[in-house]
Formats: structure tokens, sequence, C-alpha cells
């Protein structure tokens, strides 16, 4: 079982932990950039995404935002199976624009000019929805435009954390079931480092729900959200420039 992908899973379960995504966002680059495959790498990082989120839901479904969910159901994942489909054998790198949209949303915080054109960005919100599509399946990134939305809209720590993590999770087995049924390509992951990967990603969101996010009170979860969308665009800006 490689060092790398444990550590991986570890480091990016404790971000999925408190913000509800983390797994694949983080994750994805690292693998990639250790060289594994794009397929390999989703058959690793997502059934521990959709443990975590569903630990997460479990715990607080009565906070999801149904609206919010529902654009998610009927805007966002049908794109999502239709361009991870057509995309499956050829990657698209679109990191470096949605860094740079990321390190936006997390200085509107700090800045009245960028909070205005975030703002007007995101009057469009059906658009954003189909975007955000469009963009996972073609780059797995979607969970970055998620949780800018998310944060964008001020919930409460809670209600952000479990409408992240129901929607997160539902990309999660949308991409599982497009690549279990349209995927020929060869998958050299074992269904045992799999499920082994998937308990500790769960050992991991038990200890850093007492830990961690318990502790957290409300401004300062927003401020940690903030900084938390700066280094996932810093992160992607990097790896598009590199």
């Amino acid at each position: 079982m490689p060092v790398e992908i444990m550590l991986t899973v570890v480091a990016t379960s404790i971000i999925q932990s408190v913000f509800g995504a983390g797994v694949l966002l983080f994750g994805t680059p690292l693998l990639l950039l250790f060289g594994y495959e794009f397929v390999d790498v989703l058959i690793i990082l997502l059934p521990i995404s959709i443990a975590i989120n569903l630990s997460q839901i479990l715990k607080h479904h009565a906070h999801i935002d149904f609206a919010f969910y529902r654009n998610i159901l009927l805007l966002t994942l049908p794109l999502i199976a239709i361009f991870l489909f057509l995309v499956t054998h050829a990657r698209i790198n679109i990191g470096l624009l949605i860094g740079i949209f990321l390190l936006l949303i997390a200085f509107k915080e700090f800045s009245v000019s960028v909070t205005q054109i975030i703002n007007k960005m995101m009057a469009f919100e059906k658009t954003y929805f189909l975007t955000m599509g469009i963009v996972h399946g073609v780059s797995n990134l979607g969970g970055s435009l998620l949780t800018a939305l998310v944060h964008h809209k001020d919930y409460e720590k809670d209600v952000a954390r479990v409408t992240v993590a129901a929607s997160y999770g539902t990309f999660a087995v949308v991409q599982l079931l497009t690549l279990g049924f349209f995927s020929s390509q060869q998958i050299d992951v074992s269904i045992t480092d799999t499920g082994i990967y998937m308990v500790v990603g769960v050992l991991i969101f038990m200890l850093s729900d007492e830990i961690l996010y318990n502790q957290i009170e409300r401004e300062k979860y927003q401020r940690i959200f903030a900084v938390f969308l700066a280094l996932s665009g810093a992160v992607l800006v990097l790896k598009s420039l590199s």
C-alpha cells in the first residue's frame, strides 16, 4: 500500500471533515503529480469522499439547504456525467481560471469592490450551477466552485458543511456510476486497498469532527473557510503554471 496515497488520504480527509470538500479537490492534483492515472485516482478518492460526506449528512441532515440541493440535482449532475464520459481519456486544464476565481472569492471578505464583482457573477445562479457540472466532469474541480458558492451565501457553519457534503457526495456517486457503466479503461487499484482508504477516511472524520470542527465558532468558520478557498485557489494556480 503506497505511503504517498495514505498520507494524501489522511491530509485531505481532515480538510473534508471540516469543510465538506477537499478529498477530490486536493487529492486529485496530488495523486496525479505522483504519477497515477486519472481514473485510478477517482477510484481511490471517490469512495472516501462519499463515506465522509455520508457521515456528515447523517449528523446534520436537517440543516441541508434543499433549494440549493435541488439545483445541484437538476442542473449540475447531468453535465457531470456527460462531460466525465467525454473526457475519460483526455484531460483539460482549467485549473488556472478556477484558481483565480477562488482567490477572488476569498478576498471578498476584505474588499468591497471584489464583493460587488462577485455578487454580479453569482446573480446568474443557474448558469453557475451548469458551469459547475461541466467543470467537475472535465477536471474533477467542481467542488471548488461548489464551496465558493456556499461561502458566498454566508450560511451558518452546520448548514454550510452539510449542504456542501450532500452536493459533493452526490457528485461522487454520479462519477462512480459513470465510470462503472461507461469507462473501458483498465483500473489498477484493488478493492481491498480502496476499502482500507475509505475506513481511514471515516476514522479521520470522526476524530476531526470532535477535535477541530466542533471547536470552531461561526465567525471563525467563515474566516477559515475564506482561507481554505484562498489556499485552494493558490494550489490550482501554481499547479497550472508549473
